[in-house]
Parts: structure tokens; sequence; C-alpha cells
């Protein structure tokens, strides 16, 4: 089968699909359909990024827009800010923070979805306690401070050993919240925001 520029084109950047599934559709081989986007000067996804259109087949799970409103503005350098300074950067697949502020963590979740248009249901939250800190209590105090239900939480709260008398206990009286979401590219977005 012999395909125009245009219509390889189509198939393989717009509609996002794969070598695979474009010599499927076609009755082609894969190595023919490879041909062609070489031919063609048709750059090929890394693996990484095929795999993320694989994971995201509708687009990316955000939508992020630099805001129009004073108050966007506002709350676009607090998320940033928020980021940069409780952030983990060091997982390259996801954006996480955690906290013990309930008013610090609800800000950030703010962020998330206002400015960067995540999806609710794709947040994910973990716990994390101290061993003296009933599981139960904690999870119920965060699942109604946040407003999100418990099946987005993490089945499992960590539970950390308690180290003797300390003021962490009225610091961390509910443990240390930490709101996940993964996508590659909107943690790639925001640190290259902050640098």
């Amino acid at each position: 089968m012999i395909f125009s520029k245009s219509e390889l084109s189509d198939l393989y950047i717009k509609k996002g699909y794969s070598v695979a599934r474009i010599a499927q559709n076609y009755s082609s081989s894969e190595h023919k359909i490879n041909y062609w986007l070489k031919k063609y000067n048709i750059t090929k996804r890394s693996i990484s990024d095929a795999m993320y259109l694989k994971r995201n087949p509708d687009g990316d799970p955000f939508r992020f827009s630099y805001p129009s409103t004073l108050d966007g503005v506002k709350l676009l350098g607090m998320g940033l800010g928020l980021y940069w300074g409780e952030g983990n950067k060091a997982d390259k697949n996801s954006v996480r923070l955690g906290n013990t502020d309930p008013s610090l963590i609800n800000k950030y979740i703010d962020f998330l979805i206002k400015i960067c248009q995540v999806n609710p249901d794709k947040l994910r939250f973990g716990l994390q306690i101290f061993s003296d800190t009933d599981p139960g209590i904690a999870l119920n105090y965060w699942v109604k401070i946040i407003g999100f239900p418990r099946k987005q939480f993490l089945p499992k709260v960590i539970v950390t050993p308690t180290r003797g008398m300390g003021s962490y206990k009225k610091k961390s009286e509910y443990g240390v919240l930490t709101v996940y979401f993964h996508n590659k590219k909107l943690k790639n977005l925001l640190m290259s925001m902050l640098n």
C-alpha cells in the first residue's frame, strides 16, 4: 500500500495512531509504515511519547491556561510557590505535594483544578501518620476537609513509628496528606515555569 504524506500525517500525527495500528488497519506491515514515515520525513514519536499517547488517547488530562483575572494570577503564583516550596520534584512522572496544613492543601488543589484544569477525578491522595494516631480518624478528617471520596485515597495509610515526645503532635495531629497527579507533561510544564 502506498500512502500520501497528508494521509500518513493525518493518521500518525493528527489522530495519534501507532505504527502497529496503521499497519493493522491497512493490512500492511510495520516495516512498510516506517518506510513511508521516513520517506516523508515524518518524525517518529519516542517510546516515552508513544506510551504517554497510549495512556492518554483523548489528549492531555489537563488544560493549562494562563489566567486572565487578578484572582487567577494570584492562584497561579500561589500554586507554583507551593509546588516549589513543598512539592516533590524528584518524581519525574507526577506532580506531588504533601503537607499537614489543610488550608495549604486545599489551595494547592484549587490551583490544580482551576489553573491546570486537572480533572478532579484524576487526583489521588496518600496519608502518612504517626503510630499514635488512629488511621480511621485521620482518614475521615482529610476526606471531610478536602471533600474528595475515600476511593481517591491510596488504599494503604503509611504509619511511621512515634519517636518519643515532641512538638510534632500538634502540627501533624491528622498526619501528612500528599496530593498526587500522575502526569509527566504537567510535571515538565511546572518545572519549566519554575526555572
